[in-house]
């Protein structure tokens, strides 16, 4: 009987045992599999903030790149400047610089033309480049307005010295009954406020209809 209750005993001291060793087990794999956790989600986020800052550099070079451009606009905004030749700016005409003068052109007796000739007499290049204004005084003291032609304007640029031409066209009364009786032509030149005042050429045809049924043209060189 003494026998029997001490291998009892032994048995369940055994039993004990491997409970005690089965528990250490787990509880060895519980912390392995928390610290493997742990390094994952550390790993996970030091990998989050390496895209975060890489992510932010990016944003910060495209914003770079876009002040160089703006930049590279202005520079190109700033050499893009109009109105200049061989680096120089070049205005418009002004009246006081211009000796202008009209003659009668008619190429036939039936066509009515006007050529009204500006000549550079300033000390340095300017444009002449438009349709220049032209009235039409009559003998009993008012003054009418031509019309514009159909033609696109030139680039007429006049260096010291040059000359640039405009022409009125006209069909001529033959009739005796022109209801038109010219004095003069009141010229201004293109981009100009300030206007000449030139006798009607002698010679000139009559005038069909009236001064707006005269058209102008706009400049050209003569070269």
């Amino acid at each position: 009987m003494k026998h029997t209750r001490i291998a009892a005993f032994a048995a369940l001291g055994l039993a004990a045992s491997l409970s005690l060793t089965a528990c250490n087990g787990d509880d060895s794999g519980a912390d392995a599999s928390s610290q493997g956790a742990a390094t994952s989600n550390s790993s996970s986020s030091s990998s989050s903030s390496s895209s975060s800052s890489s992510s932010g550099g990016g944003s910060e070079a495209g914003q770079g790149t876009s002040g160089s451009g703006q930049d590279s606009k202005g520079g190109a905004d700033a050499t893009n400047g109009g109105g200049t030749s061989g680096g120089t700016k070049v205005t418009s005409c002004k009246t006081k610089d211009l000796a202008i003068d009209a003659q009668d052109a008619a190429p036939d007796e039936k066509t009515g033309r006007i050529d009204i000739t500006m000549v550079n007499r300033g000390s340095t290049t300017c444009s002449a480049t438009g349709f220049p204004g032209v009235d039409i005084k009559d003998a009993d003291g008012t003054s009418s307005s031509t019309g514009r032609g159909q033609a696109q304007p030139r680039v007429t640029t006049l260096k010291p010295g040059d000359a640039a031409v405009f022409n009125l066209a006209y069909d001529i009364d033959d009739s005796g009954e022109s209801m038109a009786s010219p004095t003069h032509l009141l010229v201004t030149p293109p981009n100009e406020t300030h206007a000449v005042t030139l006798k009607w050429p002698a010679g000139a045809g009559a005038i069909k209809g009236i001064a707006a049924d005269v058209q102008v043209y706009p400049t050209h060189t003569t070269k």
